[in-house]
């Protein structure tokens, strides 16, 4: 023992570095300890209780990267201690070790919030309101604020005199963080509002956006389009941009049908008593074609001598009845929303016709089946317009250019050719 001691009063630095490898295998030792053994222990025991979503907080890493400030603390509260350090060396070592702590904590606390975030976008569901950017704000100020704590532990100053020398650099805050400013006001409206929430189909053809908003973060909303491809949107572009939500037709369960068939102005004239009684014969024309037909009578009885001229009387129209009919389908049809607005209505004519627009709803929001629906409703409709004698109208293609132009030609070989005389 004495040996021991006239070696340390011989050479003070061995007794030094004695003791800074002591105090470092002793945080080694803490860090084993509290990491395999009281970290498993507690993850163990957290995994199982369901009622804290224990197994999603062991993956989220919150206890294990509390045990990365035990180490640090060993050595912070005993660096002071070690004989023989100059107290320079001494004091940079902890401050150090107190940087390294609160950056720990900073990060746990990030982890914790990173944690909620993911238990809230759980339990409230696809359909419920994000707060993924609110979580991001927390973040970024929970590590700036780790950012003052570290330094001012490093430079052993209060925090105090740092914030106070913030006041000045608050212009330059301001323009270097302007845009996570500018995207936090617009989370906050877009929030507050209800305008967007996870699980929304959007709309904006300026961002070539169509499809399912799947993450709303701080700075960027993610839209899944229908091609299964991804479109990153800044969120301020929601506030200051023009956009479609289609969640009030999802919520309201049925999806409109907006379609017009271009009628030939050709093809529309009055019908003749023996199309009308053909017409009849239609279920779904019978009690309309009874009530006009009476409602006509009853008005050209009424002209008395001038229903002899007839541009004085009224009569029925092939398009009138036509329109009867779609409207009389449509109402019949079982896969058409009856308590949602139904129109058949005439658009203003223009140079492909006159448009017969069909307005309703269909009883079903899911994509594939109300394009079924309409294309059902339009594949019968398109059929039997001939019956009423109207003709739809088709820009001229290819083949009916070529079909006059080999007319033109027949006629004129008719036209040149010249027949025998009978006495030759």
């Amino acid at each position: 023992m004495e040996y021991i001691q006239d070696i340390a009063g011989a050479y003070p630095w061995l007794e030094t570095l004695f003791w800074l490898i002591a105090l470092f295998l002793a945080a080694l030792v803490v860090n084993f300890v509290v990491k395999v053994a009281l970290v498993r222990v507690l993850n163990r025991l957290i995994s199982g209780a369901h009622f804290i979503n224990g197994p999603e907080v062991v993956r989220s890493g919150v206890i294990a990267r509390l045990a990365n400030a035990a180490p640090a603390l060993v050595i912070s509260a005993g660096i002071m201690a070690v004989p023989g350090l100059p107290f320079a060396v001494a004091a940079v070592i902890r401050n150090v070790a107190n940087a390294f702590i609160i950056l720990v904590i900073a990060m746990a606390i990030a982890a914790a919030l990173t944690l909620f975030e993911a238990i809230w976008r759980r339990r409230s569901g696809p359909a419920g309101r994000s707060i993924k950017g609110y979580v991001q704000v927390v973040t970024i100020v929970v590590y700036a604020l780790a950012t003052i704590l570290m330094i001012a532990a490093i430079i052993d100053r209060s925090p105090l005199i740092l914030l106070s020398g913030l006041g000045a650099l608050t212009a330059v805050l301001i323009l270097v963080f302007q845009d996570t400013l500018l995207s936090l006001v617009a989370s906050v409206q877009i929030s507050s509002t209800d305008m967007v929430k996870v699980g929304d189909w959007i709309e904006m053809p300026a961002m070539n956006a169509d499809g399912d908003v799947v993450e709303i973060a701080l700075h960027t909303v993610k839209v899944q389009n229908w091609d299964r491809t991804i479109t990153t949107l800044p969120i301020r572009s929601l506030v200051t941009q023009p956009f479609k939500n289609w969640r009030g037709m999802q919520e309201s369960g049925g999806r409109r049908i907006k379609r017009a068939l271009n009628i030939d102005m050709s093809s529309i004239r009055y019908l003749t008593e023996e199309e009308q009684a053909r017409l009849s014969r239609l279920s779904r024309l019978r009690g309309y074609l009874g009530d006009k037909s009476r409602e006509l009578a009853e008005w050209n009885a009424a002209l008395g001598a001038e229903a002899e001229t007839p541009g004085n009387r009224r009569r029925m129209t092939n398009i009138g009845a036509f329109r009867a009919y779609v409207q009389a389908y449509l109402q019949a049809h079982d896969r058409i929303r009856q308590d949602m607005t139904l129109l058949v209505r005439q658009m203003p004519p223009g140079p492909e016709g006159l448009p017969l627009e069909i307005y309703c709803f269909t009883a079903t929001i899911a994509w594939a089946e109300y394009e079924g629906i309409q294309s059902d409703i339009f594949d019968h409709l398109i059929a039997i317009a001939p019956e009423f004698g109207l003709a739809l109208f088709q820009s001229p293609s290819g083949s009916d250019f070529g079909r006059l132009l080999a007319a033109g030609e027949a006629s004129a070989r008719r036209e040149a050719f010249v027949p025998p005389s009978e006495g030759a």
